[in-house]
């Protein structure tokens, strides 16, 4: 693995048929990887449109299995471009259990990880928990052939202790699969804040964790909801090296110097000084 590694990530809408998403993240894939992308990432759920906005059983219609059609098609694409894909999918397990999941695919085709989502909101507009059973892979960092990555999704972006497992399995990247955006009723003020807080929190983990973040968003209206886009990458000390658009279509080629990470580590040895002894407590729900 080199310590300079490209990474393309693919912000666009979803909507209409599955197969016609899935042409076009591969024509996406396709231009990122003649530009130079090595890893490249998808949105979360890029097969269809972000469908939990209302609780419909007809919506599992849309779940498959893995491996499944979609490895089949973007492994082909892997192994042609020699890049790694992360591809995010509502996974059918079994009759009765789906996931909210990704698949890590490297530049041979071959799979080298999966993700399924631990953290699952429940808002209006955004109810995950009919649909999704909690993931049960835990925080896993994958060995690929540009790097070791891990993947998160969406709400797991603000928690602090994903993205420092995530970190503590040796990822050099956090790759965030994103669905979030500002619903029709909401004020400007709130939806500044909003925006302010989700990219504030994910460049913290890049932060207190040494390693780059790279969030990938998807854009457009979609019912009573505006995604935001503005997928991003930030290098280890959180500054924001590259930023997407917030209402088109963009597929950001960023490169990620993953030297950088021990360079800032010896800095900044927040793993070093971490209290481990004494963390017992944060296993607890509440401690008031």
């Amino acid at each position: 693995m080199a310590d300079k590694v490209k990474i393309g990530l693919i912000q666009m809408t979803s909507a209409g048929e599955a197969a016609g998403n899935l042409e076009k993240a591969v024509a996406a894939i396709d231009s990122a990887a003649a530009k130079g992308a090595q890893i490249i990432a998808l949105q979360e759920l890029f097969r269809s449109d972000y469908f939990c906005q209302s609780e419909d059983p007809d919506n599992f219609k849309l779940a498959e299995t893995l491996p499944g059609p979609t490895t089949e098609v973007l492994s082909e694409i892997a192994k042609e471009k020699s890049v790694v894909i992360i591809a995010p999918i509502f996974e059918k397990r079994t009759e009765g259990i789906y996931h909210n999941s990704a698949v890590v695919i490297d530049a041979d085709g071959t799979i080298a990880g999966k993700y399924r989502k631990m953290h699952i909101p429940d808002d209006p507009n955004f109810y995950e928990k009919f649909y999704f059973t909690p993931g049960d892979l835990g925080f896993k960092a994958h060995n690929t052939k540009y790097g070791k990555i891990a993947v998160l999704i969406c709400w797991d972006q603000w928690f602090p202790e994903a993205a420092r497992l995530a970190a503590l399995e040796g990822a050099q990247i956090l790759f965030y699969p994103t669905a979030i955006g500002w619903h029709d009723s909401e004020l400007p003020d709130v939806k500044r804040a909003q925006l302010a807080g989700w990219e504030i929190v994910q460049r913290g983990h890049a932060v207190a964790n040494g390693v780059y973040v790279a969030v990938t968003n998807r854009v457009g209206k979609e019912g009573e909801l505006t995604f935001w886009g503005r997928s991003f990458v930030a290098d280890p000390f959180g500054g924001i090296i590259e930023q997407a658009s917030e209402d088109a279509e963009q597929t950001l080629i960023v490169s990620c110097d993953l030297a950088k990470i021990g360079e800032l580590r010896q800095g900044w040895p927040f793993l070093r000084d971490r209290r481990i002894d004494a963390y017992g407590p944060i296993t607890s729900r509440f401690l008031g």
